[in-house]
């Protein structure tokens, strides 16, 4: 017998695809303030949002007409027509968040407009409307969610602990916060404020202000646009990074996302230059076109589909290689004394002696990380300026600038212990490793022979016999195509067969009958012809090829290289992903000398 769902029934159904823990109720009541146009919002919860959480905003709220309304399944002030599901620019849209809270909790709703003389109080348990009333309140809009799942008490069993409940929260809080910069949030957990941003259109001091990292002072500024897409943002040095993806934030269009696409780009920018297995820090604001875009492929909106996904990999790719490319990205000596030592801040007109101690004790809103690192004379660094009053200290930090690396800019000294090359320039003192630059140098030499047109084959002795099957035979003609490009002669060899006759310069015999069978395993999927057996090959031989730690180079010699090296698409690390050189800037060796 088939018969239709009482409407309590298919409501916590349908809530359980939407509401899987306290963080999907925080989501969604967050961006619901968002669209209507917030520029202030606080949320609170307690025992990881299990039993507490209130958001309260100061957007448009919403009329008494409408509250009922708008816990209605499928209820939403976003879309109107199926053509607006083409060109989605809200963080909401379905109309089944609120649906979804009220029918699984206990829900209060405290809401006016500014054009109404007063508010609108709603409660609602379990989907079911407990009173409707006037009340006096602000503009905006507050929703109190309490006693999550007690109707469907079975899924509580499902959740975390408090502490990691209230976790998951604390990093979506502080990941949206990046995205909308020109909104203060306040967050508060059992009563504590966890982190307090100002709205004040700063990306760099919000990052400072909530994740307190000592690494992430030295992030360095994205700043990407190709006409359709702009991407901004920060990210690590080469120098830092992490063991996991933990610390790489993605955004598309305001939306915080999971994307294998844009992780693809990241590995791209970065490859040759983190060793394998380690990722880098990554907060990545990225807008494109919503008409290219489909966010409405999994109920809790983190999954984005790209219309153009190799488009996409490509642009992250090449910001990411952009931003690596400036002064900034530099692998620089710093912190050469750990312990605190006094920092002198100009204060009209005064120079005043300031206790790091003391500052980083001062209120918890001030980006008190900051200050630890001092600008030298010369380089471009976050500002810090201090400015005081009656009562507090007030810190403000602006966002670090970005310029090329000029070679042209280098003193080029003597090489030290026949290994490191010296070099300075008005404000940094250099060490270049002269392998890891020889290295790349000849590696980026041997792969634009990789990629050229023509290629430089040798004959075998001995040719070498393959043996394909039907499927791979019978697209024989954009293979061999493939394969003839990167420097094989082949040629059909009976019904199924075909013989080798010349192979690539830069691989052996094993290495290319290596190559050639796992690239015919995989024809079907093979879209990138740098095969990591050619890739590491070109590794090594470069790396075979490199002048060696103490050998001792003429000047002519190191001036050729270091002109080598500057020709380089990626001077900056060898092929292994070591640094070719780093910095010592002049500040920190004074710091040394004790004469700051």
């Amino acid at each position: 017998m088939i018969r239709v769902l009482e409407k309590s029934i298919a409501d916590k159904i349908a809530a359980g695809e939407v509401i899987e823990r306290p963080l999907s109720i925080v989501k969604e009541l967050v961006e619901n303030a968002i669209d209507a146009g917030s520029n202030s919002i606080i949320v609170e919860i307690k025992n990881g949002g299990k039993t507490y959480i209130r958001v309260t905003d100061n957007g448009c709220g919403i009329d008494r007409d409408s509250v009922e309304t708008a816990f209605l399944r499928h209820a939403t002030s976003k879309i109107s027509s199926v053509r607006d599901l083409d060109g989605i620019n809200t963080l909401g849209f379905r109309g089944e968040a609120l649906a979804s809270i009220a029918a699984v909790t206990r829900t209060e709703m405290i809401t006016k407009t500014k054009q109404s003389p007063e508010g609108t109080k709603l409660i609602i348990h379990g989907a079911e409307v407990i009173s409707n009333q006037f009340t006096g309140c602000p503009d905006g809009t507050t929703i109190i969610v309490s006693d999550l799942f007690y109707n469907t008490p079975a899924r509580l069993n499902f959740l975390k602990s408090d502490s990691a409940e209230s976790s998951i929260i604390i990093d979506f809080m502080s990941q949206i916060a990046l995205a909308y910069i020109n909104i203060k949030f306040r967050l508060i957990n059992n009563g504590n404020i966890v982190f307090s941003t100002k709205g004040d259109g700063n990306r760099y001091n919000t990052i400072l202000s909530i994740y307190r990292q000592k690494e992430f002072e030295y992030l360095v500024p994205v700043s990407y646009n190709d006409g359709k897409n702009n991407l901004e943002g920060y990210i690590s040095t080469p120098a830092t990074s992490k063991t996991s993806r933990r610390n790489q934030i993605f955004f598309v269009n305001g939306r915080i996302v999971n994307s294998k696409i844009i992780e693809k780009g990241v590995n791209e920018g970065y490859r040759e230059r983190l060793f394998e297995g380690r990722f880098p820090i990554t907060f990545l604001f990225l807008e494109t076109s919503p008409y290219t875009l489909d966010v409405n492929i999994h109920p809790n909106k983190r999954e984005v589909r790209f219309g153009d996904e190799n488009e996409i990999i490509t642009f992250i790719s090449d910001a990411i290689k952009d931003s690596l490319g400036t002064k900034e990205a530099v692998v620089e000596v710093k912190n050469v004394f750990r312990e605190p030592e006094p920092i002198y801040i100009e204060k009209k007109h005064k120079e005043e002696q300031v206790d790091i101690k003391k500052i980083l004790s001062m209120k918890r809103e001030s980006h008190n990380n900051a200050v630890k690192n001092i600008p030298e004379k010369g380089k471009i660094l976050p500002k810090i300026e201090i400015k005081k009053d009656e009562t507090n200290y007030h810190l403000s930090i602006e966002n670090p600038v970005s310029r090329p690396f000029d070679f042209d800019e280098l003193k080029i000294g003597p090489a030290i212990f026949g290994t490191y090359i010296t070099a300075t320039d008005e404000n940094n003192f250099y060490l270049i490793d002269q392998h890891a630059a020889h290295e790349r140098i000849f590696y980026e030499k041997l792969v634009a022979e990789y990629e050229s047109s023509e290629k430089v084959r040798q004959p075998i002795l001995v040719p070498i016999i393959l043996d394909v099957p039907l499927s791979v035979k019978e697209n024989h003609y954009s293979w061999l195509d493939s394969l003839n490009k990167i420097g094989y002669t082949i040629e059909a060899f009976g019904l199924n067969s075909y013989i080798v006759k010349e192979i690539p310069t830069y691989m052996t015999i094993s290495e290319s009958e290596m190559f050639i069978n796992e690239f015919l395993d995989n024809v079907e999927d093979t879209t990138d012809l740098k095969n990591s057996v050619v890739i590491n090959k070109l590794i090594t031989k470069s790396c075979k090829s490199a002048v060696k730690a103490h050998d001792y180079l003429n000047e002519e010699e190191i001036k050729a290289l270091i002109k080598d090296l500057k020709n380089c698409i990626n001077p900056f690390s060898c092929p292994h992903g070591r640094p070719t050189f780093i910095k010592l800037s002049q500040y920190e060796i004074e710091k040394m000398f004790k004469r700051v």
